[in-house]
């Protein structure tokens, strides 16, 4: 069985301001999208200000309501021990999604979801959200991705007490499932190269509970992700 570590180790936050080396990611992220038009009308439009100026004989300016990504996107972020690895490509990852997503919420969990996440990983013990809370809190309408490497012990996955950090009453897998029932659009996002995948059982059984909807963290994989999100 899995060694528990009781020592309360120190995570630090994603940094979603950090500059993008590429803009490969956000032109994936712009595949999910779907735009409606709110707000104040202070967006000039062209085709009616031709059509009412050619009516009315005299220039008559028309506006409309600004077009935004209406799309709303809830992501859970796997911080900590091998996920160390991936820190900067996944920071790159978090600054696109602030970017280009205008409803987005996350939240930070340790290797497999469990009965509580966190906002903020320098007060993760102090400050937890139950996952019971997120679940009732955002509706089946949000889209939600899973970022981490997969990477840990299948008890971790399968069973009761299995967490390497602290007593769970139930097993991982049953929270995931709870997840991608609540939101049936649900994928995961894997920074380690698909070609490794096979060998870790952990993300063999990450990528069942998922039904395969697991992708890597390449310009590819991410569009393919937003392509099956956007179905």
């Amino acid at each position: 069985m899995a060694v528990k570590v009781w020592d309360k180790r120190a995570f630090r936050n994603f940094d979603d301001s950090v500059e993008l080396g590429t803009r490969n990611i956000k032109v994936a992220l712009k595949r999910l999208r779907r735009w409606v038009r709110d707000g104040a009308e202070e967006e000039f439009d062209l085709s009616h200000t031709i059509r009412s100026t050619a009516k009315n004989g005299y220039l008559d300016i028309k506006t409309r309501r600004g077009r935004r990504n209406a799309v709303k996107v809830l992501i859970f972020l796997d911080v900590g021990g091998s996920m160390d690895a991936h820190v900067q490509l996944v920071e790159e990852l978090f600054s696109a999604a602030r970017a280009e997503f205008r409803n987005l919420e996350y939240y930070y969990f340790h290797n497999c979801l469990y009965e509580c996440v966190w906002r903020d990983n320098r007060r993760r013990w102090s400050e937890q959200t139950p996952t019971r809370d997120v679940l009732c809190t955002y509706g089946s309408d949000y889209k939600c991705i899973f970022v981490g490497d997969a990477a840990m012990s299948p008890y971790e996955i399968d069973y009761k007490g299995g967490a390497n950090e602290h007593w769970n009453d139930e097993p991982g897998r049953v929270w995931l499932s709870r997840a991608i029932s609540r939101w049936p659009d649900t994928i995961w996002i894997n920074p380690v190269q698909e070609q490794y995948w096979q060998y870790s059982q952990s993300t063999r059984m990450i990528r069942g509970i998922f039904a395969d909807h697991m992708y890597p963290m390449t310009l590819k994989g991410i569009e393919a992700g937003m392509k099956a999100l956007g179905r």
